[in-house]
């Protein structure tokens, strides 16, 4: 009896101190200090020349630097947090993926980008090539387990460096590493994030194809600067949302009417086809809450007046957030903000009537939010899945003064990271919200006199 007791002590100081020593997402604050960490400029100038700048390129460099992210973080999160004790965890948890860093040294909040500290290494070589798993059974809400020190891990054997050890780790190579970040909750049980667990759930799991075999496409290259090229060199580019390139060709789009001759007061009915060829995930994925993609059709007659037109309606619950309107949305930007009473800002800014493919995000008293970390629930998901196909109509009644002769119609999808009037009232850099057309086709048809 007194054996299996000493024994059972054993296995539970065991636990406390595996525990200690490999916490994850909000235990993991403050666990390690900044000097454990390498700094990237040391990896890229030492050997990882090619990598590390691909690196500085890419978001993962600019996760706690990005201008809207700085703006979100100090504007809104921040005294948002102070406020309200049920999303008090975000003035941490913010950093966990944006600054981690900062996050496993305790620094809370970070310096702002200005200060130039270690939080603008954002998402570095040695934060992730030091992380060995993730606790619990769903990666999300950071939920990774760094153990940094002199190895660093990666997808193969046998590389040699003159200033650590390296071991390979199947995990690096696995999605479930990049769902520690790439999945989120909000404080109020609502997932905020889901890019990983859409791909999980979709068809391209099912046939072995990896985040990484899109986001970190492989080629001929070193690994390091001392050995010759390999075949296979996964490239750090983490091209995504912030890619025009990427963004571009993501869905196929493609229209055509339900006939070619037509006279005015006639009703002509145009189908746009739209097929997501390119994503893994749905589109728009990440942060669903502030990505705009939209649908514009408009035709031109022969004498070249342009004439807007209207979705059809569907009838499925939650459409409204779907069609362009000219409402108002955002009211629980008054809190941070210190504005009483808040009003709110124009939701879309798009065409009315447009078709906008989303995922609303709503606050408690159930209106759109701009503030995942404020989503109690969420109204349709309406994004494009992955090798999904949707189908919008158009019913146009031919007006009377629409010239006799050839009409040609296009059909336009546009992306944007953030609405025109949330980068306006926020005072952030209009680049944010540049329009980037996703695809485009036209048709036409004949108005006879």
């Amino acid at each position: 009896m007194k054996t299996l007791s000493v024994l059972l002590l054993t296995l539970m100081l065991t636990a406390v101190l595996t525990g200690q020593q490999k916490k994850a997402g909000d235990d993991a604050l403050g666990t390690h200090p900044y000097d454990a960490f390498e700094k990237p400029k040391a990896c890229g100038t030492a050997c990882h020349k090619d990598f590390y700048q691909q690196w500085q390129q890419a978001m993962m460099s600019q996760a706690y630097t990005h201008h809207w992210d700085e703006i979100e973080y100090f504007k809104l999160a921040v005294p948002h947090a102070e406020k309200d004790p049920k999303v008090a965890g975000v003035k941490a948890g913010c950093n966990g993926c944006h600054a981690p860093l900062s996050f496993m040294a305790g620094d809370v909040p970070p310096p702002k980008p200005e200060a130039n500290s270690r939080a603008n290494e954002s998402v570095s070589c040695d934060v992730c090539h030091t992380i060995t798993g993730f606790a619990g059974d769903t990666p999300f809400n950071f939920n990774y387990i760094s153990e940094p020190g002199k190895i660093k891990y990666g997808r193969r054997d046998g590389v040699v460096s003159p200033v650590h050890e390296t071991r390979k780790l199947d995990f690096i190579s696995n999605p479930d590493f990049c769902g520690t970040c790439h999945n989120e909750k909000s404080p109020y049980g609502v997932w905020v994030k889901s890019t990983h667990l859409e791909w999980r759930d979709g068809p391209y799991a099912k046939e072995g194809v990896r985040c990484h075999d899109c986001h970190m496409t492989k080629a001929e290259g070193q690994i390091v600067s001392l050995k010759p090229k390999v075949p296979d060199a996964m490239q750090h580019l983490f091209h995504g949302a912030h890619d025009p390139g990427k963004v571009r060709g993501t869905i196929e789009v493609r229209i055509h009417p339900d006939g070619r001759e037509v006279e005015p007061g006639d009703k002509v009915r145009f189908t746009v086809a739209l097929f997501n060829q390119k994503t893994g995930h749905k589109f728009p994925t990440g942060s669903a809450e502030e990505r705009m993609v939209w649908l514009h059709v408009e035709a031109r007659d022969a004498k070249g007046t342009v004439y807007h037109l209207p979705v059809d309606k569907k009838g499925f619950t939650g459409e409204e957030y779907t069609i362009a309107a000219n409402t108002l949305a955002y009211q629980d930007m008054g809190i941070p903000l210190n504005i009483p009473d808040f009003k709110g800002i124009q939701r879309d800014g798009v065409p009315v009537g447009d078709r906008i493919f989303r995922l609303p995000y709503l606050d408690p008293q159930g209106r759109m939010t701009i503030m995942q970390w404020n989503t109690a629930s969420q109204a349709v998901d309406y994004r494009i899945g992955p090798r999904e196909t949707k189908l919008e109509t158009f019913t146009w009644s031919v007006p009377g003064t629409c010239a006799p002769g050839p009409l040609t119609v296009k059909a336009t999808l546009n992306f944007q990271k953030l609405p025109t009037p949330v980068t306006e009232f926020l005072g952030v850099p209009m680049e944010e919200a540049e329009i980037i057309e996703v695809n485009t086709h036209s048709t036409s048809v004949t108005i006879l006199p």
